[in-house]
């Protein structure tokens, strides 16, 4: 399979999860630590077809320090039975957490660290008019997102970025943003030390 593609997990699953860090304000990652490997073994590519050895990473778990001094660790895994989109991400800070899970688009935990102790914990809250696009599309809460409707959105914002002559996003930056972002990781997988990642700048 590495005849075909240099990284193939690194390239594909991961990259949504470091997508969901920039864009969720965690900012750009500045060190990267990683440790990758391949459960399978030996696997079919077809029913009929005798089993051949995996080359390429099936699970990978990093930890991230970013620019902001904020850190945590990202894993990924093809493996894990009952997990059919299961990409989520929780984030922790002074004033509180957030939960988000991708199987369950239109659905935020939120949990303040102001809220009384007694009541305390995660709320949900539900997309709907009030939110960005809701008035085009959820007339009334909790009516879910589905897939269809994420890529709608993305149609919209790109149409409206040529009509008005605005940039568009996620843009082509933003794409060797992740790019060098995978690169560290697969480097620091070679070492296992810390790897930066490089600025888009140089």
């Amino acid at each position: 399979m590495k005849a075909c593609t240099s990284s193939s997990f690194a390239s594909s699953l991961k990259t949504c999860f470091q997508d969901l860090s920039r864009f969720s304000g965690v900012t750009d990652m500045g060190s990267i630590p990683t440790k990758e490997g391949d459960s399978l073994g030996n696997a079919r590519v077809g029913e009929n077809t005798p089993k051949k050895a995996v080359d390429v990473d099936d699970q990978c778990i990093f930890m991230v320090e970013c620019a902001n001094g904020a850190f945590g660790s990202i894993e990924a895994t093809r493996n894990a039975w009952g997990r059919n989109n299961y990409i989520t991400f929780e984030i922790h800070g002074t004033k509180g957490s957030i939960y988000f899970n991708y199987e369950r688009r239109d659905e935020l935990q939120v949990c303040f660290a102001d809220d009384p102790s007694d009541r305390r914990g995660f709320r949900t809250v539900y997309t709907g008019p009030n939110h960005p696009y809701g008035d085009g599309l959820w007339p009334i809460p909790a009516l879910g997102i589905g897939y269809t409707e994420t890529k709608i959105i993305e149609c919209y914002d790109f149409f409206r970025a040529l009509q008005d002559g605005s940039e568009a996003a996620p843009n082509f930056r933003d794409g060797y943003a992740i790019e060098l972002i995978s690169d560290a990781i697969l480097e620091s997988a070679k070492t296992h030390q810390w790897v930066d990642v490089k600025s888009t700048e140089e």
